[in-house]
């Protein structure tokens, strides 16, 4: 039977600032979800994505980066990247100590890259990436790639990718995930952007995926 879906609780403790959604009855297991440059963690996928996880029994902290904390709209800057990511690994911390079994790390876009980022540099931080809508390079400059930390993530990774995202076809990323010695998933969403239709997508297969 499924785990139910509780009301997500308000978190804020220790530079962490989002949402919390507690699975019971369900694999014990656990995921920090984070948003994209232009969004937060009340962005429609990661609210979306709460509830799919939580249904199958994992529970969920969506968080926002600290450039978030810092102002409520506007894109981070590159000198905020590396808080960006020591704000992921304290949310990533913050949820082991609620979530007994595995602890996952995912985000959207920038806050996929930086996830990826943080893996990177910390393989044992967590034990498998979802990353949405990975901007592979700038829309219209395809030699701009950022997968320069590539060839060093050991850490397993599902890709959720829409067919008509302008930041990376299929095609590209599946010839960057060659770089990577993890394994590695990518899941392509038909006619979908790089906002993934605003989480109008059916989630449940992505989650079933994911947590196989």
């Amino acid at each position: 039977m499924p785990a139910a879906l509780n009301e997500s609780v308000a978190i804020e403790k220790g530079g962490v600032r989002g949402f919390l959604h507690v699975a019971r009855g369900g694999k014990a297991a656990g995921i920090v979800l984070t948003h994209g440059a232009g969004g937060n963690c009340n962005a429609p996928l990661l609210v979306a994505l709460a509830g799919a996880f939580s249904k199958a029994g994992v529970s969920v902290l969506r968080c926002d980066l600290p450039f978030r904390q810092k102002r409520p709209s506007g894109p981070p800057s590159p000198a905020s990247a590396a808080a960006d990511r020591a704000g992921l690994r304290a949310a990533v911390e913050l949820l082991r100590e609620m979530a007994p079994g595995a602890v996952y790390l995912g985000g959207q876009s920038y806050g996929g890259r930086q996830a990826s980022m943080l893996a990177a540099e910390e393989p044992e931080l967590t034990e498998r990436l979802l990353l949405l809508s990975y901007p592979l390079h700038p829309p219209g400059k395809p030699t701009q790639l950022r997968t320069a930390h590539f060839p060093n993530l050991r850490t397993s990774a599902v890709f959720v990718h829409g067919t008509a995202d302008p930041f990376g076809s299929i095609p590209e990323l599946q010839s960057a995930l060659t770089l990577i010695p993890a394994p590695t998933k990518l899941l392509p969403i038909e006619r979908a952007g790089h906002d993934l239709k605003r989480g109008g997508i059916d989630l449940d297969p992505i989650v079933a995926a994911f947590i196989d």
